[in-house]
């Protein structure tokens, strides 16, 4: 892959993650948006949006 990014995770993490209820996910989910939204600057979020659209 030459563009965006990849990562893995330990099967343990994925098992820990599946045992959670659909609301304690999604509780989850907008605690990290949340928490992105007020730490990161303007060009980082920019970024990141690059990242998730393979464009870097």
């Amino acid at each position: 892959m030459d563009k965006g990014f990849s990562y893995t995770l330990e099967d343990e993490k994925i098992i820990e993650y599946m045992k959670l209820s659909t609301e304690n996910k999604l509780q989850w989910l907008e605690e990290i948006n949340e928490f992105n939204n007020m730490v990161l600057s303007g060009r980082e979020k920019e970024l990141r949006e690059k990242l998730r659209a393979c464009k870097i």
